[in-house]
């Protein structure tokens, strides 16, 4: 199965393409969009979703997962991911694609084991599941982790899935 992970960002949106038996995975690419932090949201957006479309286009995934909204503080943040988790949702029904959400407690665990895991443990692990020679950017890195996560989740048991059509 292709999964396509997301980690959404108003300012960088990771994305990593795995292929995956369930228990064995391979990288096909991994990346980071940037916006320009001077454009406005809606810009901003369209840029994302742009480059999202391409890399769905190009690459076909058969699923997409997505990181759910952690708990903020700051009410603005949450919101302004919460869009951006909106135009990767849109790319992938666009497209015919199921998503899968996960928590960040729920990554964490699956990818490393341990829910409270740094940054840096979760780009360790990354980099060995997917036997690479570096680390990835940490955009990139959280992104195929959560691809890694929904492998795993739809190997071993229920999911949950909003229908894309």
């Amino acid at each position: 199965m292709r999964i396509l992970g997301i980690d959404c960002g108003t300012e960088r949106t990771g994305y990593g393409v795995v292929d995956t038996d369930g228990r064995r995975h391979t990288i096909v690419v991994s990346g980071v969009i940037r916006t320009d932090t001077k454009a406005s949201l809606d810009r901003r957006l369209l840029a994302i979703g742009r480059e999202l479309r391409e890399v769905v286009m190009v690459h076909v995934p058969q699923s997409c997962a997505i990181e759910e909204v952690f708990y903020s503080q700051n009410v603005k943040t949450a919101l302004k991911l919460a869009h951006v988790r909106g135009v990767a949702m849109f790319i992938a029904a666009e497209a015919g694609i199921e998503v899968g959400e996960y928590s960040p407690l729920e990554v964490k665990t699956s990818v490393v084991g341990y829910g409270r895991a740094e940054k840096q443990q979760v780009q360790l692990m990354v980099k060995n599941l997917l036997s690479l020679d570096a680390l990835q950017p940490e955009d990139a890195s959280d992104a195929l982790a959560v691809a890694i996560c929904h492998a795993t989740r739809t190997a071993t048991g229920p999911r949950r899935m909003s229908a894309a059509r």
